[in-house]
């Protein structure tokens, strides 16, 4: 979504908004909403007795005469209210305490919150989306990379060079996917002395790619110091999570959505100079099973 749509959206909002009644409530504030809250659940319950009875007041309380209008019944009734909370602070000030620091806790958190959510969703070109009932089955196995290409012809077709760690020295294969579309990821795989598969896929943040994970638990964000925008921070996702993504044809048509299970995944992006015209890579490294060593392999990228 770009800024236009945005803000159009937040537009429509607004006027959505603007156009709610809410009965009974409209014209106050929320702290006199929850201060007549308080006063309603504490209203002494009236003693039964003959229906066409008339109920009185006790002699001290005043008796009140409230003029015609609206206005004026918000003021009266406000004044009224706050007169009867006076004499019912004592019994309920720790109420009244917490009912005014929910509001404040809400007020106070929702805009770092709001900010978080926004980075949540959006990291280099891959969409995160937190879904507590996703129920992702074990680990698959990683999988290899497709039809190897020389290094040399990746770069020339993908528009920039491969990003190689240092700590996993060269690659046993390489592949590359997507770029009759546009949308190019070069994927370079290792062979751990155990037979696992090591998989680093890279491709331009700046694009869309249809990748996205959809998560049970949050990610432990992981201070790298790459270099790009984002290079301070990576996202360390330990849990198996559901990795969706899409495929072309040869002809670069016929999109399909797929999805597998993912093991344990570092995600980052790297501004070095294999980035196009200084753009920066996203990239992503599955097979690697602890943070350590996922870390140490961000870190020696050249």
């Amino acid at each position: 979504m770009d800024d236009g749509e945005r803000e159009d959206l937040a537009e429509e909002l607004r006027a959505l908004g603007r156009g709610m009644r809410v009965p009974d409530v409209d014209g106050e504030t929320m702290a006199e909403r929850v201060l007549a809250q308080l006063l309603a659940d504490t209203a002494p319950v009236p003693a039964s007795g003959p229906a066409s009875g008339p109920v009185s007041e006790p002699a001290s309380e005043p008796v009140s005469v409230t003029p015609s209008g609206p206005a004026s019944a918000r003021g009266s009734g406000w004044a009224a209210r706050s007169a009867r909370l006076r004499r019912l602070l004592r019994g309920r000030w720790r109420a009244l305490a917490a009912g005014l620091s929910g509001l404040l806790v809400v007020l106070v958190l929702t805009p770092p919150v709001r900010a978080a959510v926004a980075d949540w969703f959006d990291f280099g070109g891959v969409r995160v989306r937190y879904d507590p009932t996703t129920t992702p089955g074990p680990g698959a196995r990683v999988p290899g990379c497709g039809d190897p290409v020389p290094i040399g012809e990746v770069e020339r077709r993908a528009g920039f060079a491969p990003r190689i760690p240092a700590e996993l020295g060269e690659p046993d294969q390489v592949s590359l996917e997507g770029v009759s579309a546009g949308r190019p990821v070069v994927s370079l795989c290792w062979t751990d002395s155990g037979g696992r598969t090591i998989r680093l896929e890279e491709f331009r943040a700046g694009l869309d790619l249809g990748f996205s994970k959809q998560v049970r638990y949050m990610p432990q964000w992981v201070a790298l110091h790459t270099g790009g925008p984002n290079g301070s921070t990576g996202l360390w996702f330990a849990d198996p999570h559901l990795l969706r993504f899409r495929l072309i044809d040869g002809r670069g048509e016929g999109w399909t959505r797929s999805a597998r299970t993912a093991g344990p995944t570092l995600l980052w992006e790297d501004g070095g100079p294999g980035g196009s015209a200084g753009e920066p890579l996203t990239l992503r490294l599955e097979g690697v099973e602890s943070l350590e060593r996922a870390t140490a392999v961000a870190r020696s990228m050249r």
